[in-house]
């Protein structure tokens, strides 16, 4: 199974940002727009049809959550084999802290804007209208896409291993393969996307959630019972002995929780919200970090003090090696990956959001009905061939997993570290010798540094791993 949610190294679109280039202009013209209106364009179709704002603060939740807490916390183990107890454990912490804090000042951005008559329903325009320049729109629409593109590909990915994996230890000779999966799996979610709203999506959500509460605390009981079993795997914590070796893996590891922690899509879950939305995404945050608390520490913790150095990309590759006995019960292990294949639909719809909400606004027309033929035949066309092209990525590229890595780095370290602060800094403008202000500068100046250095040290991996890379393959490259 593959471990992080991101991609590969990206250009930006050669834009010049001065306001006499034409599709520059025609956006901030957009931005604009939105400025003196204080709420979206009535013939705006992303906004009336895909983001409606008419959820509760819990529902908010339930997206947030879904969007933070995903398979990916299995590979927590693996990020703190990286670092180690003492530094992986502060990590942990420090980047839980960070993203909630930064999480918290888009909010408060938002919230600001819309107090003086300009709210925004999308990160591309709350960053364009904030830093006053057309490149920012178009530099967030790029990584926005990249994370979401990726996120999605990522789970199709990893939901048609699962069902590989079941499959397999059913008809251990069976003539299926990889790619036969990930089709049964776009179908699915190519139905599923037909949910014509995000606000729709909440339902799904919440099952989400009760999903990463039972697979995080099923797999951290099958760490504890393996660590305390008769043929528990050596304890062993060292360290690389190389002092290269070491600090690489520990800032891919710090790439990794950057990843894990990532989002990418917070204002357009902040535009589901019925109106005023202001104070309810604090509320969201809170019921969202209380579930990362637990769902995060416990397979962390127990999956690493059972497997040491010796764990796993995917801790739960740890529980069932592809030699010798499982560490445990296969029944247990099964529910594990059918809880996570549920999932993983629910994770790939609510990433796919911004593209459909992109497409709705390009193709609909507002001023006919959400389910009028005008605009029902576009959406289940673009929306399927989205999912499918996402799929056949994920058929063609099985080691997708590395390269996620990467644009975890380059994408949502931009967006959930440095972009935030940056914008509080501007929007709300504290005074610079304040300690907010300091603060802010200081996480900027440290995440973008953390991202450099983390993407490098994903794209070292890559390159480790091309050897086992092969298109179409049948087995996932963790």
């Amino acid at each position: 199974m593959a471990t992080g949610t991101g991609g590969t190294p990206f250009l930006l679109s050669p834009v010049t940002g001065h306001a006499s280039t034409p599709s520059t202009a025609a956006v901030m013209d957009d931005v604009e727009a939105h400025r003196r209106a204080g709420k979206p364009a009535a013939d705006d179709a992303g906004a009336a049809f895909v983001l409606e704002s008419k959820g509760t603060w819990w529902h908010a939740g339930f997206h947030l959550t879904t969007a933070i807490v995903g398979p990916t916390v299995l590979t927590l183990p693996y990020a703190l084999r990286g670092m180690g107890w003492g530094l992986g454990l502060a990590m942990l912490t420090a980047i839980a802290g960070v993203t909630f804090y930064a999480y918290f000042l888009v909010s408060r951005v938002l919230d600001h804007c819309e107090a003086q008559g300009r709210r925004h329903i999308r990160f591309r325009e709350l960053a364009a209208d904030v830093l006053g320049s057309g490149w920012v729109f178009y530099l967030v629409v790029t990584v926005q896409t990249a994370i979401n593109a990726g996120v999605t590909t990522g789970s199709i990915l990893i939901a048609g291993n699962c069902l590989q994996i079941m499959y397999s230890s059913l008809f251990p000779d069976g003539p299926m393969k990889l790619y036969h999966f990930i089709i049964i799996v776009a179908v699915v979610l190519s139905f599923l996307s037909q949910l014509p709203s995000f606000h729709s999506l909440r339902h799904i959500n919440l099952g989400s959630l009760i999903l990463s509460f039972a697979y995080t605390i099923l797999v951290s009981a099958a760490c504890i019972r393996a660590g305390m079993s008769s043929n528990a795997p050596v304890k062993d914590y060292s360290l690389s002995s190389s002092k290269s070796e070491k600090t690489f893996n520990a800032f891919l590891s710090i790439s990794i929780l950057a990843t894990v922690f990532g989002n990418g899509i917070l204002p357009e879950i902040q535009a589901t919200l019925a109106p005023p939305a202001a104070g309810k995404m604090m509320k969201a945050l809170v019921l969202c970090y209380a579930v990362v608390f637990l769902t995060f520490y416990l397979p962390a913790i127990t999956g690493y003090w059972t497997f040491g150095n010796q764990v796993q990309s995917n801790v739960l590759q740890s529980l069932m090696p592809d030699s010798g006995p499982s560490f445990a019960p296969q029944w247990l292990l099964g529910l594990v990956v059918v809880l996570v294949l549920l999932q993983l639909l629910a994770i790939a719809l609510v990433y796919s959001q911004v593209a459909y909400e992109i497409m709705e606004k390009n193709s609909a027309d507002a001023a006919h009905g959400r389910f009028s033929k005008r605009n029902l035949v576009p959406r289940v066309a673009l929306r399927t061939a989205y999912v499918a092209a996402c799929a056949f990525v994920a058929a063609m590229l099985p080691f997708f997993g590395d390269i996620v890595g990467v644009v975890g780095a380059v994408g949502f370290i931009p967006l959930d570290f440095v972009l935030p602060v940056v914008m509080y800094n501007i929007a709300l403008a504290p005074p610079k010798r304040s300690v907010v202000y300091q603060a802010n500068v200081a996480i900027m100046v440290l995440f973008t540094g953390v991202g450099i250095i983390g993407a490098i040290a994903s794209v070292r991996k890559l390159a480790l791993d091309a050897g086992k890379f092969k298109l179409f393959s049948d087995t996932v490259v963790d």
